[in-house]
């Protein structure tokens, strides 16, 4: 089959998080079995477009800001309509990883102008908003989304909001974890090397990281923490709450990755700590597990009931105090850290496969070629 996915923002800082390497991961694996797989998306870096990004191929445009002040939503490029056209009508299975933003409308646009059937997957992103802007944009984006042949949910909580936002008679929605293949651990950088690999937003509370690094720091001086993520509002209250805390050698802010380097970034880390709150469903999560890295997170993650029943994560209430005390249980009990290591994997390879999420999303693009 030809597929083709579409996400809003592929960059070499890795802004747009997790849909990215969903996307990618995803056709990787659909590549693997035979599939012609391609990514349209705006691009942001240095230099052209890349042809390819985790190893998909990629069809792209420069991002251009042309509604100021909105984020990701204001972006867009003109030549990004003609190559969705194409693509869209070349493609056997059209799969929209959409947000509320232009490169979404005009996907979602294109789709229903060319009378093919698409899927959704909005990745927690569409939830019920009251701003005037979100009530504008609406207007024209939800009954658009309504044509879908599904979207597609992560959890409970998500399915919810997308259904309040849809309204009766919308698509179906559809239960779909994310996915991640375990891959090998890299050489840890030192048996104490502490990572925070995230935005730089509120929602995923860096601040917190930093005050957590203070308190490990008093009990463990050997410890290192290093934050990485592209800025989005935090990165000036980070660093001056590690100047205040006296942590200018101890943390350190090492910029932006982009998705490859996040990953064998985080595998040379011995722990990783996300203390997000109302997080639907972390993909750096998922990559630490995968790749024997333990992980430190709140119970405000959207895959937590299931890593603390398996033992595969400490899960803490978020406050500075217990995620402090979860690392210092994984960097002083070494047991513990194997035991949590090996039911990460497990997870993995039973819970959160790559392999068991192409097989369904083969399963949905048959339907949707077929009805075509």
């Amino acid at each position: 089959m030809r597929i083709t996915h579409v996400v809003t923002l592929v960059s070499d800082d890795g802004a747009y998080g997790g849909p990215v390497s969903v996307a990618t991961g995803q056709l990787g694996e659909l590549a693997a079995r035979g599939h012609d797989v391609g990514l349209v998306s705006l691009w942001r870096g240095r230099g052209a477009p890349p042809s390819t990004v985790d190893g998909v191929p990629l069809f792209a445009r420069t991002a251009r800001t042309l509604v100021p002040g909105q984020g990701f939503l204001g972006l867009f490029h003109p030549g990004l309509l003609p190559l969705l056209w194409r693509r869209a009508g070349r493609a056997d299975a059209l799969h929209l990883h959409a947000g509320r933003d232009l490169v979404s409308l005009a996907a979602l646009a294109v789709a229903v102008l060319r009378r093919r059937p698409f899927l959704v997957q909005t990745h927690g992103m569409v939830q019920p908003r009251r701003t005037a802007v979100a009530r504008a944009f609406d207007r024209l984006y939800v009954p658009l989304l309504r044509r879908a042949a599904a979207a597609l949910v992560l959890t409970e909580q998500e399915e919810a909001g997308l259904r309040e936002v849809l309204g009766p008679g919308g698509p179906r929605l559809v239960r779909l974890p994310n996915g991640v293949r375990c891959g090998p651990s890299e050489v840890r950088q030192s048996a104490a090397d502490v990572l925070f690999l995230a935005r730089l937003q509120s929602r995923k509370r860096p601040e917190a990281f930093v005050q957590m690094a203070a308190l490990v720091h008093r009990k463990r001086p050997d410890t290192s923490f290093a934050v990485h993520g592209a800025d989005e509002g935090r990165l000036t209250a980070v660093r001056r709450l590690i100047a205040e805390e006296g942590l200018g050698e101890v943390v350190r802010y090492g910029g932006a990755l982009d998705h490859g380097a996040a990953v064998r970034r985080t595998a040379r880390a011995a722990v990783y700590v996300l203390p997000s709150v109302a997080e639907p469903f972390p993909m750096s999560v998922l990559e630490s597990l995968a790749v024997g890295t333990p992980v430190v997170c709140t119970d405000g993650c959207g895959i937590a009931d299931a890593l603390r029943r398996r033992g595969a994560a400490l899960v803490t209430d978020g406050s500075p105090e217990q995620l402090a005390e979860a690392v210092l249980r994984l960097l002083e009990d070494g047991e513990l850290r194997e035991r949590v290591v090996a039911a990460g994997r497990a997870a993995v390879e039973e819970e959160f496969s790559l392999a068991a999420v192409a097989d369904r999303l083969e399963e949905w693009y048959r339907s949707v070629a077929g009805h075509r």
